[in-house]
């Protein structure tokens, strides 16, 4: 590690994010090497006693244009790109006056976390590419986590070996792409807010960072790895969570649970879903105080809704709820967390547990446990295909009654509405053909993942055994046929809601008008495959 034409190797410290780098620094000139610097991170250096150099005093230039250059002088990226085996550049070298530099230690301006013109580095991404263009004589630190694994290694072999110089350079790679595409994001971000006519939804290009966050048991089968990556420099809800007990996640667990998070958070009012196979299999509030779900006119007023939301989305179909996951949007009771226990599930997920609560729940020694905070909007959803991605924006869920049309004779009823718009939030959520049968706020049952509407709305039926009697049905796409229609009515519904759209939607407005059903269109459809 040596420098050319030097008795002692050469550190050049440039950081924004200056933890840890005083004990680095001491750690460096405790091994004899000689340190270079400027700015900031050369005072807080001096100031705890450490001989360091000045980047003005080697380059002759002091920081200019508001210290947008500092750093971008030959005398420092000639001493970074050095292959001080060539000849040539050893000849350069001696001509310039140009010592070489053996380990750069450099990260960026912080733009994720207020992103401007200001904050977008350009000095920093320079050196780091040119240290690890050159990584087979320059060591490139990026990230502070890794000061102590270079000092340990220089103090032990009194070199970086080949593979920590190879390695430290791939992650000084990804920092820089990972920067660089968050300030492409940024720029499409002003784009797609300017009041622009011909800006494209999608962007042009799309950048993806995303670091390995978290490893999982394994992916959708025990043979395969599986793991949870994240856009680097931003965080979400799998981030902060906290998990109380139980086994580690594995890849479906993740994919199930945030399908059942997303959906619970659609509900104002207490609510309980209960997926499996990323499907909703149970879905139900509580008492949301706008009726009595129970028509009781003496409601006790220490009624337990989150008790009544889980209890009425188990009751959904058990069957399927056993292994699935449950996710509540309050904090779970103790009363809620008894009726839970003895069912199989994989993972609870709420943003609170009151006291006693988790003492039931993480007795169960393979149930996860987690609390959480609402999930964020997603950018973009993302599929692989061969050679690339497909994109789409992520499907939004109306529910702006003014936005939908009542196509029948008859008018839904307010308690229609109300279940017609709770409906219509869990039929989203559902794998089409998606077809959901539900009464006072309550699915019960569900129809998925068919290649046909009418064999969803049979096996939504069989699922209801009749409890959807005088509710409402919801279909993600328009009716091809009033077969569907006609099974729906079968199963003892009294409103639908579809999107319509189909050439025979006058022959389903007629069937539905036949059965006294009232059907409301919405103009909109929500497949998801």
């Amino acid at each position: 590690m040596l420098g050319y034409g030097r008795s002692v190797p050469t550190a050049l410290l440039s950081v924004y994010d200056k933890s840890g780098i005083v004990d680095l620094a001491r750690s460096l000139h405790g091994l004899g090497w000689s340190l270079l610097s400027s700015g900031g991170t050369a005072r807080q250096v001096l100031d705890a006693g450490i001989p360091v150099t000045d980047v003005a005093e080697l380059t002759g230039f002091p920081a200019i244009l508001g210290h947008r250059v500092v750093t971008l002088h030959p005398k420092v990226h000639g001493g970074l790109l050095a292959d001080v085996d060539d000849p040539s550049h050893r000849a350069d070298l001696d001509e310039y006056g140009i010592e070489p530099i053996s380990l750069a230690v450099v990260n960026l301006y912080p733009f994720t976390s207020e992103p401007g013109i200001e904050l977008i580095d350009v000095g920093g991404p320079a050196m780091v590419r040119a240290a690890a263009k050159n990584h087979a004589h320059v060591g490139v630190v990026v990230d502070p986590a890794d000061y102590e694994v270079v000092a340990r290694e220089l103090r032990d072999r009194g070199e970086l070996s080949a593979a920590t110089k190879r390695r430290l350079a791939r992650d000084a790679f990804a920092h820089t792409a990972a920067y660089d595409a968050a300030i492409v994001t940024w720029f499409d971000e002003i784009d797609a807010h300017a009041d622009v006519a011909d800006v494209d939804v999608l962007p042009r290009t799309l950048h993806l960072a995303l670091e390995r966050a978290q490893d999982l048991r394994y992916g959708e089968n025990p043979h395969q790895e599986g793991a949870r990556y994240r856009t680097i420099g931003s965080t979400g809800w799998w981030d902060t969570m906290t998990q109380h007990g139980g086994k580690g996640l594995s890849y479906l667990n993740l994919y199930d649970t945030e399908a059942a998070w997303r959906l619970v958070h659609r509900f104002e009012g207490p609510a309980c879903v209960i997926v499996k196979h990323a499907n909703p299999c149970g879905v139900a509030l509580g008492d949301d105080h706008h009726h009595d779900l129970h028509h009781d006119q003496h409601h006790d007023q220490h009624h337990d809704a989150v008790l009544e939301a889980y209890t009425r989305a188990n009751a959904c179909d058990p069957v399927s709820a056993f292994g699935g996951i449950v996710a509540i949007n309050r904090a779970v009771t103790v009363a809620t967390a008894e009726a839970l226990a003895p069912v199989f599930t994989e993972v609870v997920v709420a943003p609170a547990y009151e006291p006693g609560a988790l003492d039931v729940l993480t007795a169960k020694k393979n149930l996860r446990v987690l609390t959480a905070h609402a999930p964020g909007p997603i950018p973009f959803d993302v599929r692989p295909i061969d050679g690339g991605l497909l994109v789409q924006q992520p499907d939004p869920v109306t529910t702006i009654r003014a936005t939908w049309e009542v196509v029948t004779s008859a008018d839904p009823t307010d308690e229609q509405w109300r279940d017609l718009v709770f409906a219509w939030q869990v039929c989203a959520a559902v794998s089409s053909n998606a077809i959901v049968y539900a009464k006072d706020a309550q699915a019960f049952g569900i129809g998925a993942g068919q290649q046909n509407r009418l064999d969803s709305a049979r096996i939504a039926a069989e699922r209801a055994a009749g409890r959807a009697e005088g509710g409402v049905c919801a279909s993600d796409a328009f009716f091809p046929f009033r077969d569907g229609l006609d099974a729906a009515a079968a199963a003892g519904v009294s409103a639908v809601i579809q999107p319509g759209g189909s050439v025979r939607d006058e022959e389903v407005i007629a069937a539905a008008d036949e059965h006294g059903i009232a059907m409301v269109f919405t103009g909109e459809r929500h497949f998801r495959h």
